[in-house]
């Protein structure tokens, strides 16, 4: 006898799928010190803008929690805590795997001074971070303003995921960056570069001559990945916290190669500002309705479909733009029809009717 398929909606690219939008909302903050609200002032102040209620506590607070009597107390958390051992209260990698599979949004950014709880966690997300006090390097691309070492690193527009929707228009300035690389665990389809080095760059210990192969060379040192977990919730990790400061949005770049361009203002303040509306959630959310299967000439779906029959299939899906509802006209949209593993995958056509 033929076994039966079932049709299950598969929706490609940087976008949720969603009946609720859950931008803005309340979000915990998690600092390596206190001066961190003040040096990376221009980031919070875009997200209380934007209608974000943020509290910031040390991430070794001995009160911090994700949960209150069993229910989430908060939609997003940023750890801006690189060097933090463990996290204070209860709160630990357990405990923010959890939140993010209650759909909770997280943004991490780390830096060369990476300690266990950010490795730890990243690695529960498909990511390995390189080891403490190690850099990404780029002898070639690095800044004038560069101290001596070249890991004031100037990232090209190119090494950037070509995507409106998570890091906004393409720029012709380049972004700073300092701090550690990270690797991608190419088991897990979930997790995507954003921003790459350059075949020139590595990932090692400013302060030693390269004895064994770094963790990572070239294109393949990852600087900024995300994550769209199965459930929606959006996680993005940074190997740099300085990518996200007053001093890195405001500084001027210029590399050292003859003839290079300088230019006022890095990449970064329209970067991390469209990199935080995708990651909580204010951008690339949709939602469906009016779902309808059935053969082709019938009105009702039966209980399954068999091998070689003509189905039609139709639905109605909306984004969020500036918080109203509007037809999705992006493509990527695929339909799968599922036995044990999906056996016909097909993409589905807009059609311009409301």
């Amino acid at each position: 006898a033929s076994m039966g398929w079932q049709p299950v909606l598969l929706l490609l690219g940087a976008c949720a799928l969603a009946q609720l939008v859950q931008g803005g909302g309340k979000t915990l903050v998690l600092l390596e010190e206190d001066g961190v609200a003040y040096t990376h002032s221009n980031f919070f102040d875009s997200l209380k803008s934007r209608g974000f209620e943020l509290e910031f506590a040390t991430a070794d607070n001995a009160g911090l929690s994700l949960t209150r009597y069993g229910e989430d107390i908060y939609q997003n958390l940023i750890i801006f805590a690189p060097s933090a051992k463990e996290f204070g209260g209860n709160i630990g990698v357990a405990a923010i795997t959890s939140f993010i599979d209650n759909g909770g949004n997280v943004l991490v950014a780390a830096s060369s001074a990476i300690d266990e709880a950010i490795r730890d966690l990243a690695t529960e997300c498909g990511l390995e971070f390189d080891e403490s006090k190690t850099s990404v390097i780029d002898h070639i691309n690095y800044d004038v303003a560069d101290s001596g070492s070249h890991t004031r690193v100037l990232v090209n527009p190119n090494n950037i995921v070509n995507s409106t929707l998570m890091v906004g228009p393409k720029s012709s300035a380049p972004l700073l960056y300092r701090g550690v690389g990270m690797s991608i665990d190419s088991d897990n389809a979930l997790v995507m570069s954003v921003v790459h080095a350059s075949s020139s760059a590595y990932s090692y210990y400013t302060e030693d001559k390269i004895s064994e192969y770094p963790h990572a060379v070239g294109k393949n040192t990852v600087l900024v990945a995300a994550l769209q977990a199965r459930n929606n919730a959006r996680v993005v990790f940074s190997g740099s916290l300085d990518l996200f400061s007053d001093e890195f949005m405001t500084s001027s770049v210029q590399g050292v190669a003859a003839g290079s361009k300088k230019f006022d203002r890095s990449a970064n303040q329209e970067f991390v500002e469209a990199l935080s509306r995708w990651v909580f959630k204010e951008t690339g959310v949709l939602r469906h309705s009016k779902v309808q299967h059935h053969h082709v000439g019938k009105k009702t779906p039966p209980e399954f479909y068999y091998v070689e029959e003509n189905i039609e299939y139709s639905l109605v899906i909306e984004e969020n733009v500036n918080g109203k509802w509007q037809p999705f006209k992006g493509d990527g949209v695929q339909l799968e029809f599922h036995r044990i593993d999906p056996f016909v995958r097909t993409a589905l056509r807009g059609n311009s009717k409301p």
